[in-house]
């Protein structure tokens, strides 16, 4: 199988590249040569900005792939061109899309409460003013309406990781040990994560079935940051101050102002098993809590 990957040399992409090589794959990855890789003469590299989409037509040549996945697609723009650059050339697309494009609500997020087949596109020249998550929607709404190949979006929640270079879990971890406030303003909010070695797993997994159009994916059950809190008090060994409101520096990358929380239903009826948020989250807590001590 022939798969290309833009944004595989950190996170969870770079968890999807090892997966894929262990499968045999040939893999190619579209890097700008910033990241450095471990994975040596089992990938083949492109280097070159994504964003330069006459570079990038260039750089690929006339190859083909059998699966092409898109871990940095942020603008309808880079979407727009891709469906372009790609049309004729891969037998599924899947790119990488966010919770974001979701409201904050108290319900479990379904895929229908965002149809991107559906969203207006706006003209092109309004593309570079957008908040993330409208980026995200759009994205979206440009692969559904305008691909002439299948494509699949996956909409994943916070991803957490040792390896994670946000270090949002690390935030949490870190102003508790120094006994500095978090700003929250919802405590109470329950929240879906993933772990990047389920994100890659499920990415993986995606690659290989006949899914298309928008998915969710994420770990079952979901956690209030009370209780995450509770957890990371508990290897820290002291008590976490959380307040309403602090300076930006100290404000909680999780500060929702309600409840965010994805359903899983249609990926787990095609035959995929998410494990559960209790099962690895208390364990990667510990973990990076004892490396920072």
């Amino acid at each position: 199988m022939k798969v290309l990957i833009l944004g595989g040399t950190r996170f969870f992409g770079k968890k999807l590249v090892q997966r894929l090589i262990n499968q045999q794959a040939e893999v190619t990855i579209v890097t700008r040569g910033i990241k450095l890789d471990p994975f040596g003469d089992a990938v083949k590299r492109i280097c070159v900005d994504r964003t330069d989409a006459a570079a990038l037509a260039k750089a690929l040549g006339g190859a083909s792939f059998d699966v092409i996945y898109d871990n940095i697609c942020f603008s309808p723009k880079e979407a727009r061109e891709a469906t372009c650059l790609f049309s004729g050339r891969t037998g599924k697309y899947i790119v990488t899309s966010s919770m974001s494009v979701y409201p904050f609500g108290e319900e479990p997020l379904t895929e229908q409460v965002f149809d991107p087949y559906t969203c207006e596109l706006p003209e092109p020249d309004t593309f570079s003013s957008l908040s993330y998550a409208d980026g995200k929607r759009l994205v979206e709404a440009v692969f559904m309406q305008e691909a002439s190949f299948p494509t699949a979006a996956v909409r994943i929640p916070f991803v957490l990781g040792p390896d994670d270079y946000t270090r949002r879990m690390h935030f949490h971890i870190e102003n508790v040990q120094k006994e500095v406030a978090i700003s929250m303003p919802a405590p109470e909010a329950e929240l879906s994560f993933i772990h990047s070695d389920e994100a890659a797993e499920f990415l993986e997994w995606l690659g290989k079935s006949d899914i298309t159009g928008p998915i969710n994916a994420c770990s079952q059950g979901r956690i209030g940051l009370n209780q995450m809190m509770s957890i990371i008090e508990g290897f820290v060994g002291k008590n976490a101050k959380i307040v309403e409101e602090a300076s930006e520096e100290h404000q909680s990358p999780f500060g929702v102002p309600v409840s965010w929380y994805m359903d899983t239903s249609k990926a787990e009826t095609a035959g995929f098993a998410f494990k559960h948020i209790k099962d690895w989250l208390p364990e990667l807590i510990g973990e990076l809590a004892k490396t920072k001590q």
